[in-house]
């Protein structure tokens, strides 16, 4: 055999391993990417922050440090023929379990970013809102206490990072709309003129029952006895002006009944000058749109309820029921009975 001829014999040859290798390597790296990737290294998935402004490399690093992603180098490669590299988002990520890589890069590049929830339930006040979005750690900057009674109740996602103001925005933004809508189509007639003055008779029927189905009826006895220019008599719009809100912890007592307050509505007319709390939807809708009926009072059932009257004679003989109810509650505790508020209102 010739020199030339063994020289292509081992060319070819090596060529052949060559393409062997690099077929093997491809093939590794194809499956390295489409494959499973790494096991959480505990749970069902690992949770990895991404911060802004890293580049395709510091991502890289910080997946496989994590173990999100069994190789930094391919990820770099892959993001840059697919020109994800451009595209991806910071944020906080929680890669499942054996999930691949191209998965993971799929999920950086559209932004899939871990949401929270921070739940505000009906009735909750202003303060009580910015304190509980002060107590979580993974948001930052300062909300300022916004006016009682404009934000909406509602449950709110929220992103690592994201600033407290914002989230406060996005509840004031739900409450703006929500009565965009509702305004124009209220009921004709109300005795009220403004959405301001909406919110805040919501405000005083989401606190006066925590049962969803009375909130029409105990807004239609407001809107009744506003039309009658009856006072309110509304006991949590007393609490709201010595607490602000805060629980009062015991029973009102006679005197702060009586005492001078913008809020007490056992003495002023009419509505107090703010909300009390944020209501609801279905409290506004309530307010915005009461059932007709001929009721003016009501006082608790002892179920957690009340029960309505449309007449003073009437509504009496049940507050005598519910301070039996009391008294027997107390008895039955060992507790001597207390002297209960008369209350000529509700």
């Amino acid at each position: 055999m010739s020199p030339a001829r063994r020289l292509a014999i081992a060319l070819g040859s090596a060529a052949a391993t060559l393409a062997a290798v690099a077929a093997l390597i491809l093939g590794w790296a194809l499956w390295s990417y489409y494959g499973p990737g790494p096991a959480a290294r505990s749970g069902e998935a690992t949770v990895v922050i991404l911060r802004r402004g890293a580049g395709v490399t510091e991502i890289a690093s910080t997946l496989e440090r994590a173990g999100a992603i069994g190789s930094s180098a391919i990820f770099v490669a892959a993001a840059q023929l697919t020109g994800a590299g451009k595209s991806l988002k910071a944020g906080e990520y929680e890669v499942p379990s054996r999930a691949s890589m191209a998965r993971v890069l799929d999920d950086i590049r559209a932004g899939r970013v871990v949401r929270h929830q921070i739940t505000v339930p009906e009735g909750m006040t202003s303060r009580a809102v910015v304190e509980a979005l002060a107590a979580i750690p993974i948001l930052t900057g300062v909300a300022p206490e916004p006016p009682e009674g404009t934000l909406l109740p509602e449950t709110y996602q929220y992103q690592r990072g994201e600033d407290r103001a914002a989230v406060l925005k996005r509840m004031m933004d739900a409450q703006d709309e929500l009565m965009a809508t509702l305004w124009p189509a209220r009921q004709p007639g109300l005795p009220f003129s403004t959405p301001e003055e909406a919110l805040i008779l919501a405000s005083i029927v989401e606190k006066e029952t925590g049962v969803a189905e009375e909130r029409p009826r105990v807004a239609a006895v407001f809107v009744n006895r506003l039309r009658r220019s009856m006072r309110l008599d509304s006991d949590p719009t007393v609490i709201y002006g010595l607490t602000q809100g805060r629980p009062l912890g015991r029973g009102l007592r006679a005197s702060e009944l009586v005492a001078p307050s913008p809020y007490n509505t056992y003495q002023i007319a009419g509505l107090p000058p703010g909300p009390i709390a944020n209501p609801g939807r279905a409290a506004i809708a309530a307010v915005l749109d009461p059932p007709e009926t001929e009721d003016l009072f009501f006082v608790a059932d002892g179920t957690g309820g009340h029960v309505f009257a449309p007449t003073y004679e009437e509504h009496q003989k049940n507050v005598a029921r519910w301070r039996q109810i009391e008294r027997e509650r107390l008895e039955a505790a060992g507790a001597a009975p207390k002297t209960a508020a008369a209350k000529g209102g509700r």
